[in-house]
């Protein structure tokens, strides 16, 4: 007997396709969410978009027949529209929540034979709501997906000296009782002396490869710790047009990729451009209208960006020969963009990167992944543990199902940073708070 599912407004303004993810299912929509769907279709965001084109998906099912008798979709599953025509009791809940455990209750009462629907949704106290009335309830998962903890591309492997030694030589080297993702770095060591040790990346032709230079200064700044020296070699590699940096704060992701695009712009002229985009998600409490023209409107959100970029100019100041020219904050090759405005574009012949980039659905990273254009790399970094965005979690959002989907590709390396190298007093922070 085919599984009963009623789906929740927060899933469709996720993904809009989400109807096609419950394959000869069948699937409850009250009316409450679609009329909750309404009230989103004229905002100019990504939640917005997904409601116009969820609207458009189910109203192209009723060539098929009335919604409310139920039609067959291409996934073989079954699709109502519920109505109640029943008094809604009063309650502090929204009305489509408590449409959908009410939905929930009748369809258990009609059918005591049948196994009770499941509630799919992302609020979490619905979920609680639906479990304190014996109602089962779970999130909305696309396909199950790891963490940015568990896939951290890189490992601490224990090699014999004579194979170490070759490493250092400069010497590729195959290890077939080992499974290396492409890209994936190791930092090797003699069993019992971590002293003899070396770093090494696995390329796409199964080879462990030395990083002999694990010293180089980026426009003034060097690798700090491990986890840096692996983010500087992907960054700095060509042949990797798409690079993932995870991390807490104050472990150098932004940083280093702001600095490595500098350098292989203004040093070894191999991109046009600087393109640093961020999304407009607030922290805390959203400030409102601001005044002026659109550089000065976006000021406060992109300063974080602008910070790093001072910084870097201040490192490079110290070298005997610069890098960097000195109106890098206004030079045409730097620019610093919302997010919101990238639709639409081919941006090939850049260094591309996506700050904050867990605040991102998956879809608004397809998006933005899709606008890369020849030429070009595309740096995305950020903090599943800290997301402002209410409709992702720390696996759902865009940026760590990025990292799961491209881990067997040889054309994405990632790497999650650990230690926090900002001040001894964020790094405690970042661990005690």
């Amino acid at each position: 007997m085919p599984e009963t599912y009623i789906i929740d407004t927060n899933v469709f303004l996720f993904d809009p396709e989400a109807l096609e993810h419950f394959p000869d299912a069948n699937i409850l929509v009250p009316m409450e969410v679609i009329e909750e769907l309404d009230k989103f279709k004229h905002d100019s965001s990504e939640t917005g978009r997904n409601a116009r084109q969820t609207a458009h998906l189910i109203d192209a099912l009723r060539e098929q027949g009335p919604l409310r008798n139920g039609v067959t979709l291409s996934s073989g599953a079954r699709f109502w529209i519920v109505t109640d025509d029943s008094t809604i009791r009063r309650s502090s809940m929204r009305p489509a929540d408590l449409a959908i455990l009410h939905c929930a209750e009748a369809f258990r009462e009609r059918n005591p034979d049948r196994k009770p629907p499941v509630i799919i949704t992302k609020n979490v106290n619905l979920r609680v709501k639906a479990d304190a009335m014996g109602i089962p309830a779970r999130d909305y998962e696309m396909a199950p997906v790891r963490d940015t903890d568990t896939l951290r591309g890189w490992r601490h492997l224990e090699l014999p000296a004579p194979q170490i030694a070759a490493l250092k030589q400069g010497l590729p080297l195959e290890l077939p009782e080992q499974r290396f993702h492409p890209h994936e770095y190791v930092f090797a060591t003699e069993p019992g002396n971590r002293k003899s040790a070396c770093c090494a990346r696995c390329l796409p032709d199964g080879k462990l490869w030395p990083l002999l230079d694990t010293t180089r200064t980026v426009c003034g700044l060097r690798a700090l710790n491990l986890e840096q020296t692996f983010t500087l070699d992907a960054l700095l590699d060509q042949d990797v047009p798409m690079v993932t940096l995870a991390g807490r704060a104050g472990t150098g992701k932004t940083l280093l990729a702001i600095a490595a695009g500098l350098h292989q712009i203004f040093a070894d002229n191999r991109y046009q451009k600087l393109l640093v985009f961020r999304p407009t998600m607030p922290v805390s409490r959203d400030m409102g209208f601001l005044p002026g023209d659109v550089n000065e409107k976006m000021r406060p959100w992109m300063q974080p960006v602008y910070d790093a970029i001072d910084f870097i100019r201040s490192q490079d100041r110290r070298l005997p020969v610069r890098t960097l020219p000195n109106d890098i904050m206004t030079c045409p090759e730097v620019s610093v963009e919302p997010l919101t405005y990238i639709r639409g574009r081919s941006i090939p012949g850049q260094f591309i990167i996506i700050d904050e980039a867990q605040n991102l659905t998956p879809l608004e990273v397809k998006t933005a992944i899709t606008r890369v254009g020849a030429g070009s790399k595309i740096v995305l970094t950020g903090d599943p543990a800290q997301i402002d965005n209410p409709y992702v979690d720390a696996k759902s959002n865009g940026l760590t199902r990025l990292v799961d989907k491209f881990l067997h590709s040889p054309l994405a390396a990632h790497i999650t940073l650990i230690k926090g190298e900002r001040s001894e007093l964020a790094e405690t922070a970042s661990t005690l708070l």
